[in-house]
């Protein structure tokens, strides 16, 4: 299966409650210790919670 690489790509009829997950582009990387801290070593992917629970 060939995967284009257009970040616009989407499926003309995707399947119904299918996940679409886009190519991620390879690019700067956080070093170990901030990786480890941050629980990934992609800056893009770094996307804290600072909700709240519902208790």
């Amino acid at each position: 299966m060939v995967i284009p690489r257009k970040p616009d790509f989407m499926p003309k009829n995707p399947a119904l409650a299918m996940a679409y997950v886009p190519m991620q582009p390879k690019g700067e990387t956080y070093e170990p210790e901030v990786g480890l801290k941050s629980g990934t070593i992609f800056p893009d992917l770094n996307k804290p919670f600072y909700g709240r629970w519902n208790d």
